[in-house]
């Protein structure tokens, strides 16, 4: 489903395979406009590889990534305040509590809202759990709190791994809730995957992946 406002996040000949593997991506080229885009396959088609790549996370083998003229390659520090994404199965912060996380990320994103965190924490039913450590929450609470923070970042490009995944009814609707609002936006991208499109929302693109 194309969409004719201006690309935030750019690729380019993008070119990766794990090692002794065949190529999972090869020149291949992407646009990703402003609004909400569904990366959709089903399992191990590359999904959440695509995601860390365009984070910046794993390195490609070739090609080019861009958000807003900032290229990966020349200035990764400018590029990686821009992108939000975080493995919804990471142990690395699990020794933190949710406030020490949601702090972490803050210093690393100019444009963070904590208005929309203070939402986040209320509506997510967090604020029984801000004084345990990650690794002292159930799986659905603990990606409730990486969730936040994504979502907090006011990043221009937010990248979302199965984002519905072992949330409550309630969680679901306020992401939804979420999700249509930022399908509207002018000038960012929310990049969510998943085996289905998330319902009722307006959707800028569709990128399909095949294993």
């Amino acid at each position: 489903m194309p969409s004719e406002r201006l690309a935030v996040l750019t690729v380019q000949g993008l070119g990766f395979a794990y090692p002794k593997q065949s190529a999972l991506f090869a020149d291949w080229s992407l646009d990703i406009a402003p609004g909400v885009t569904w990366l959709g396959g089903d399992e191990s088609s590359g999904k959440t590889t695509l995601l860390r790549l365009l984070a910046g996370e794993l390195s490609a083998q070739q090609g080019s990534l861009c958000i807003n003229g900032v290229a990966l390659a020349e200035r990764p520090a400018a590029y990686h305040t821009q992108v939000a994404w975080v493995e919804p199965r990471t142990q690395a912060f699990d020794a933190l509590t949710p406030q020490a996380y949601w702090d972490h990320l803050r210093a690393r994103y100019p444009s963070w809202s904590a208005a929309l965190l203070a939402e986040l924490i209320d509506g997510l039913a967090l604020a029984p759990h801000l004084a345990k450590t990650l690794t002292m929450l159930s799986t659905g609470t603990k990606r409730k709190v990486l969730l936040a923070g994504s979502l907090a970042s006011g990043a221009a490009v937010t990248l979302l791994d199965e984002p519905f995944a072992a949330l409550d009814k309630a969680s679901i609707d306020l992401l939804l809730e979420l999700l249509q609002e930022a399908a509207t936006h002018p000038s960012r991208s929310w990049v969510v995957a998943d085996y289905v499109a998330p319902r009722g929302v307006r959707l800028a693109g569709v990128v399909g992946l095949a294993v």
